[in-house]
């Protein structure tokens, strides 16, 4: 009887790597190489961050991706993922990119968060009340992706894929930071997303896993079950509040959160 073969990481992240690369239009890992539990996904992951941050700079925070049921059945997976944000990535709005520079660029419309404290692993699990004293503001920001022209009708049973490959996050913009918002206030915050002046669409705070701080508490857990934890000055992008939109060269994006001066990007 032979053994199995030993999973190698390195090998389907530096096969990300060249599909980044070259622009290749979305597909499915080579079996022989494929992740086949969350676990293997998230070391592919790690590996794949490991190499980009010699290009991008060091992770500087987290994402939420999949948020939702329905999204996570659509890829055969039944929690969200997460995946790590790069220093050199992380931008202020104003801002611009270059739409030659992504497979196909993907704009989500979020909340960020910036952690004051650090959320280190105890006896219990983190929840929205017990991370609300380690966060030091609140930010709007749209978060950048590349999704490489996938065809979504054909993702299903791509949900560790998707984890693998740092939840196709290329970076994010971020706006103006503020320190005082009542939890009844980021439940019901509106955020509207518009391009080229008109609306695309609009949700609210409780869209982000029913609360922001649950979707918080959540990336806090994950950050823990992977042996870290969300230090203090790290960002987090908590979802979207607007379904993804495709802008293509030439488009100018504005987000206004309530209550945050606006922000904008401008596709070149």
């Amino acid at each position: 009887m032979t053994n199995a073969p030993i999973f190698n990481p390195k090998a389907m992240a530096q096969w990300l790597v060249l599909q980044h690369a070259n622009q290749t239009v979305f597909q499915t890992a080579p079996t022989e190489m494929s992740p086949v539990d969350v676990a293997q996904a998230t070391a592919v992951q790690n590996e794949l961050v490991r190499i980009k941050s010699q290009h991008c700079g060091p992770t500087v925070g987290w994402k939420i991706a999949l948020a939702t049921p329905v999204m996570q059945q659509m890829v055969g997976l039944h929690a969200p993922i997460a995946g790590r944000l790069h220093a050199k990535q992380v931008i202020h709005s104003p801002a611009s990119v270059v739409a030659k520079g992504y497979g196909r660029l993907l704009i989500e419309f979020e909340i960020a968060v910036r952690i004051s404290k650090d959320l280190k692993p105890s006896n219990q699990s983190h929840t929205a009340q017990s991370v609300a004293s380690s966060i030091g503001a609140w930010a709007p920001a749209f978060e950048l992706a590349d999704d490489r022209q996938a065809d979504y009708t054909k993702l299903g049973g791509q949900g560790l894929q998707l984890l693998a490959d740092n939840a196709w996050n290329e970076g994010a913009v971020i706006g103006q930071w503020q320190s005082t918002l009542s939890a009844d206030t980021l439940a019901s915050i509106k955020g509207q997303a518009f391009i080229n002046g008109e609306s695309v669409g609009f949700g609210f705070g409780a869209d982000l896993m029913g609360h922001p701080l649950n979707a918080v508490a959540w990336l806090a857990n994950e950050a823990n079950q992977r042996g870290g934890w969300l230090k203090a000055g790290d960002v987090g992008i908590l979802g979207s509040l607007v379904k993804s939109k495709f802008p293509t060269q030439g488009s100018r994006l504005r987000f206004e959160l309530q209550g945050f001066e606006a922000i904008n990007l401008d596709v070149n």
